[in-house]
């Protein structure tokens, strides 16, 4: 895919150093979109800035997010990276010759967690795929620069060998993570309203669902009958509620 429709998203990292660093590594790879959220203090010290050595662009307009979901609204697909093991895990490499075909036309974002524990379950769910990098057992921990030159090293791979292919042409219109994000907003409401869903903790069939509209690859069009049809359920819901004299 075009290398510049990636988006890289880097949630709480500790240290600036690793920022500048992987700034540097992604100009390496020709990327050049980054967001941080809950970014470090110090990114502006000679220091750190040593480490993003002709790569101060890059690390000059790394846009503020508030939070991952922000941060990835505009992606088709958003991909999280984590050390830890998953039946379900994407490698780099697999991400790289599959992300072309994943998000049509539209962004990809790319995940990267904080040094110390990447990140979390919930923010994994906010992922439609899982990547991790195989490395050895017996030393398996990557720094985060180290980790964001890796995948984006497979990403300049898999476009170099894909320069001249009519593949992004051909794709059709993709619905943003946001909008579709939305859309599940508004479906949460619905299925809650009719008693589907556990009031107690909706999110792990919500994420279910989540994934579900990634792999289908859902068009604008797609994310506005969803969100009519929610909208729709959830208007019957009180409506049968008001009849009945009860609380669904």
């Amino acid at each position: 895919m075009d290398l510049g429709r990636v988006d890289v998203v880097l949630v709480r990292p500790a240290r600036a150093a690793n920022v500048a660093a992987a700034c540097r590594g992604l100009k390496n790879m020709g990327l050049g979109s980054l967001a941080l959220v809950g970014g470090p203090a110090g990114l502006d010290r000679p220091e750190a800035r040593a480490l993003a050595y002709g790569a101060w662009d890059v690390l000059d307009a790394a846009v503020p997010r508030a939070t991952l979901r922000e941060a990835v609204a505009g992606a088709v697909a958003v991909a999280g990276t984590s050390g830890r093991a998953h039946p379900q895990a994407w490698t780099p490499r697999r991400l790289a010759r599959e992300a072309g075909a994943l998000v049509g036309k539209g962004r990809l974002a790319l995940v990267f967690g904080p040094e110390a524990s990447g990140l979390t379950d919930e923010e994994l769910a906010q992922c439609h795929v899982r990547v991790s990098i195989p490395t050895d057992p017996a030393h398996p921990s990557l720094n985060l620069a180290q980790a964001v030159l890796v995948v984006a090293y497979e990403l300049r791979m898999a476009a170099l060998e894909e320069a001249g292919s009519t593949g992004d042409a051909a794709a059709g219109e993709r619905a943003t993570v946001g909008d579709v994000e939305s859309a599940l907003d508004d479906l949460r409401q619905a299925l809650l309203g009719i008693g589907y869903l556990s009031r107690d903790n909706p999110e792990p069939i919500l994420s279910e669902w989540r994934a579900l509209f990634a792999r289908a690859g859902m068009t604008p069009r797609e994310v506005t009958l969803l969100r009519g049809l929610a909208r729709q359920v959830l208007w019957a819901a009180g409506r049968i509620a008001r009849t009945s004299g009860g609380d669904r």
